[in-house]
């Protein structure tokens, strides 16, 4: 199962060998012996799926202290922008994000570290999005970013009056005033 490092240090994309054929397609979307290998050592313990429609954009999010969680993301059917921001105080890339594009078709899927925010945009009609956590979630332990913070200056993607956000994420505080958690 093939990794590619991305420039974030620990950010991996995961790109799975799929065989196709005139009856379909078959893949492993996650192998625990093919991830140890590659350094990644999460043991998953939720799975999270949502749909949303085109401009629905959710993010940017993460979880603190003892609830803090890698993930592995993906995009089940649709398309998406998906979108990280480096939270490590240690890390030489905190402050930057990374962006990929995350579709049914490419059966792309993006590890995430603990210490990231992470959100994702809708780009096509809807879109189902998977993902597998490795710590439960927990209310009190959530964070989060504005989407559209002008220092980390992420392009969505999206027209400003296609985007669709919840109440939560218009209320973000910017990343020079959030309060570092990592």
């Amino acid at each position: 199962m093939p990794f590619v490092k991305t420039d974030i240090e620990d950010l991996l994309i995961f790109e799975p060998q799929v065989w196709e054929d005139e009856r379909g397609y078959f893949y492993e979307s996650f192998n625990e012996n093919a991830f140890k290998a590659a350094g990644i050592y999460s043991q998953f313990v939720q799975d999270n799926q949502a749909k949303s429609n085109y401009g629905v954009l959710r993010g940017l999010h993460y979880q603190t202290g003892a609830y803090a969680q890698a993930k592995l993301v993906r995009a089940i059917s649709g398309k998406v922008l998906d979108v990280v921001v480096d939270l490590r105080l240690d890390s030489k890339t905190y402050g930057r994000s990374f962006s990929i594009i995350l579709s049914a078709e490419n059966k792309k899927q993006l590890f995430v570290p603990r210490g990231f925010a992470h959100g994702y945009a809708v780009l096509s009609e809807s879109a189902e999005f998977f993902y597998k956590c490795d710590n439960f979630y927990n209310k009190e332990a959530e964070g989060g970013l504005i989407y559209n913070d002008a220092q980390l200056g992420i392009d969505w993607q999206l027209a400003s009056e296609d985007i669709i956000l919840s109440e939560k994420d218009k209320v973000q505080p910017a990343f020079g005033d959030h309060k570092p958690a990592f």
